[in-house]
């Protein structure tokens, strides 16, 4: 070494430097460690092999699962379904029927649906502007589904309120009273009633309205722009659509969730125990993700 020139490690500005290097390796941030642990949930998880968690939720192993289904079948349970003409609940009833979770499905509507996929279930016509006059529709289930939803575009601000949180709460109340212990309800990413924004409002004020209910379980479910081929020709929201899943292949989580992927978290969770003492459950979007790929 030059003379004159100090050894690294008799400079105290290094060795504290130094000393500080080797706490954040042996500890890393916070937010270091929430980055990490995300990552590695998500190969754990597409690998099958152990218990991950993600968010506040345990994500169970691929034989977990299997004995999860297992056993809620034993159960003998019966469910309904609100919205089923929808995107997200026509996927929901395929998850069901190809899983046969329940000994009985009764769908809830406005009208009686046709086609292949409603020929093996119950259904029951309502009037959502009267439903009190249709209790009966709503005893005797156990697990409650509801995918009830409308647009401003479609139905005016007054039946975008009354579809998405009035009929929601309605029935709700009625499920409750007919002995529903378990009420899934689909919301909306950013769903909260002190929001400024209208829809996120009255997503909110619905999320409300069902958990003072008071079920034994609520789970309300948050996601984010559904991904699907929806019927209805809408081409702005098809261009959006495309656009999104675009961004999935890169921030699978961040923007979007397929309305497949949504089905099969919502059973998924159903059959899964519950924390001791735990009513109200919320899934945001990272969430659906996570549960939605458990097999």
């Amino acid at each position: 070494m030059a003379p004159g020139r100090p050894s690294p490690l008799s400079n105290p500005a290094r060795e504290a430097e130094s000393a500080r290097r080797a706490r954040a390796h042996a500890s890393p941030s916070a937010s270091s460690r929430r980055r990490k642990g995300r990552a590695a949930a998500v190969c754990l998880l597409s690998a099958g092999k152990c218990i991950v968690y993600i968010g506040f939720m345990t994500v169970p192993s691929t034989e977990e699962m299997k004995s999860f289904w297992k056993s809620f079948q034993e159960k003998n349970q019966t469910c309904f379904i609100l919205g089923a003409s929808g995107e997200t609940g026509k996927e929901l009833l395929a998850e069901l029927l190809r899983r046969q979770l329940f000994s009985k499905i009764t769908l809830i509507g406005r009208r009686k649906l046709e086609g292949s996929l409603y020929s093996n279930v119950s259904q029951e016509v309502v009037d959502f502007e009267k439903l009190d006059e249709s209790a009966a529709a709503f005893q005797g289930h156990d697990v409650g589904f509801c995918c009830l939803g409308t647009t401003k575009a479609k139905a005016g601000v007054d039946g975008f309120v009354r579809v998405d949180r009035d009929y929601v709460e309605h029935s709700a109340r009625l499920a409750k009273a007919g002995g529903c212990h378990h009420f899934v309800l689909q919301s909306s990413k950013g769903a909260n009633s002190s929001s400024r924004f209208f829809y996120l409002r009255v997503k909110g004020e619905a999320e409300d309205r069902v958990q003072a209910v008071g079920f034994d379980h609520c789970s309300i479910f948050r996601p984010a722009v559904l991904l699907c081929d929806r019927q209805e020709s809408r081409p702005a929201e098809w261009m959006a659509q495309k656009f999104l899943g675009v961004v999935a292949l890169v921030c699978p989580t961040a923007l979007s969730v397929p309305t497949v992927t949504v089905a099969q978290a919502m059973l998924n969770h159903v059959v899964m125990p519950g924390k001791e003492g735990q009513k109200v459950y919320v899934l945001e979007n990272a969430d659906i993700h996570a549960l939605g790929q458990a097999k």
